[in-house]
């Protein structure tokens, strides 16, 4: 495979173009990426003492409602998002996922899983902060991480 970028500045929006012979795994892989990537923010807006915070998505250890508000909360601070959780998965790429009924989490930021008979705890890097998985969720988490592993 022949990877190839041609910079040109009289170019007004960026294309990418993929020429193959026929359809495979791996195209069609990259190409889901690349939709997923275009179709989907970097960043998302939260606010905290009335000051308003413009987020990036990868710094967001997870998503939380708590008194009917939708909590993002990243290593050391916590903001209110004005999305419904169901909106939030919609919007986000597959870099996050539910992992019970007010839980959003993010897959790229998990440390570490300890798993118990009624559920699973979530670590997170460089952070006190924890999670916890739904035994119903938690086949599908492994899945997903196993598959994000091996890609």
């Amino acid at each position: 495979m022949k990877i190839k970028i041609e910079l040109d500045p009289k170019v007004n929006a960026t294309s990418i173009t993929i020429h193959a012979k026929k359809m495979s795994p791996e195209i069609e892989q990259m190409y889901r990426q690349l939709q997923e990537i275009s179709n989907h923010p970097d960043q998302i807006e939260g606010k905290k003492n009335k000051v308003t915070y413009y987020l990036n998505l990868n710094d967001i250890l997870f998503f939380e409602t708590e008194d009917k508000q939708v909590i993002a909360h990243t290593k050391q601070d916590a903001f209110v998002v004005a999305y419904k959780l169901y909106e939030l998965e919609n919007l986000l790429s597959s870099q996050f996922m539910r992992v019970a009924k007010s839980t959003i989490l993010n897959l790229d930021q998990i440390y570490a899983l300890t798993r118990s008979i009624s559920d699973c705890k979530v670590q997170f890097h460089d952070s006190y902060k924890t999670v916890y998985v739904w035994r119903h969720y938690y086949r599908n988490l492994r899945d997903r991480l196993n598959e994000r592993r091996s890609s």
